[in-house]
């Protein structure tokens, strides 16, 4: 993990315990990379419950809710997919925050309209949901763990610690 996304999660860390709030990931091409990055900090338990990784369109139709017509029309790697993700994450969980990560991390998996490295991540709170678009260079690796370490700033960003996500 690298130094900048472990200063992340100690800043996240930091807000989420001072605010009493509660955090749950919803995560698709990261493979739970999130919630490793998140667990690796002792004593997260006060704060995040736990995480689906939800590869295939199923897990997240049936588990988080995703609309089977979203899925149909504009596909798992989706602005409305993340956002139905991370809403979903934080509806079944019952956390205050949530987060959906979606993508194509590679070397397949690629189309004309959604090149390898394209993701979605969405963070959810009560009151609002983000969702930010990136296209990650990089071998599978280095789009995962861009994916992370946005995520992690998306969730400052919607929490108002951070005026801007963590690219």
């Amino acid at each position: 993990m690298s130094d900048e996304v472990s200063e992340l999660v100690e800043e996240l860390s930091s807000v989420l315990d001072e605010r009493g709030l509660r955090l749950a990931v919803a995560e698709s091409c990261t493979g739970g990379g999130l919630a490793q990055a998140i667990t690796r900090r002792p004593g997260v338990s006060s704060y995040f419950l736990g995480g689906v990784v939800s590869y295939a369109n199923e897990v997240k139709e049936q588990l988080l809710g995703v609309p089977s017509d979203v899925l149909d029309t504009v596909g798992a790697v989706s602005e409305p997919t993340a956002r139905a993700m991370a809403e979903g994450v934080r509806k079944l969980l019952g956390t205050d925050l949530g987060v959906g990560i979606t993508g194509i991390a590679g070397p397949g998996g690629a189309t004309p309209d959604k090149p390898v490295g394209l993701v979605y991540i969405a963070a959810a709170s009560p009151d609002r949901t983000l969702v930010r678009r990136d296209v990650w260079p990089g071998d599978r690796d280095a789009v995962r763990a861009s994916s992370v370490r946005a995520a992690l700033g998306l969730c400052l960003e919607i929490l108002d610690a951070r005026s801007n996500p963590g690219e």
